[in-house]
């Protein structure tokens, strides 16, 4: 049962948080969290992501970034990641988790959702969309709903 859900990508201003809201949106009954491998450790969501994301009725606004660690990795029992190099990345901080980490993007092609941080208002669009297909394509998948 994958009752804890962490999502992780870089920065954990821009994509994880938004992966964050929609999947907590979806699975309502689930603990959805999010970090950064690289994050900008106490700050708020881009303000790109941000808007879009209150635009598709998510609210971002208490999100605050967050570095992810041992235990994170550790207690969720799944790890869902932006891209195959983070997927590689999570394996190599904590080998146990790499049978529990998989892409956000499998079960709608399994490509990898770019990072959008400093890039124009269209590469945010284009990443929020994938984004909610992502989550979208969990619905059916995810065990116990």
């Amino acid at each position: 049962m994958f009752d804890h859900i962490l999502v992780l990508c870089t920065g954990n201003i821009c994509r994880s948080p938004v992966a964050q809201a929609l999947m907590q949106q979806r699975f309502p009954d689930k603990r959805v969290e999010s970090a950064g491998l690289g994050a900008l450790v106490g700050a708020g969501v881009d303000a790109n992501a941000g808007r879009l994301a209150a635009d598709a009725g998510l609210d971002l606004s208490g999100h605050v970034a967050r570095q992810v660690d041992t235990a994170m990795l550790s207690q969720a029992d799944l790890i869902l990641v932006m891209s195959e190099g983070q997927r590689h990345a999570v394996a190599e901080r904590h080998p146990p988790a790499s049978g529990k980490t998989l892409l956000m993007t499998r079960w709608v092609g399994g490509e990898d959702v770019p990072d959008p941080y400093r890039k124009s208002r269209d590469a945010f669009e284009h990443v929020h969309r994938l984004l909610v297909d992502a989550a979208d394509g969990w619905v059916d998948k995810m065990p116990g709903r």
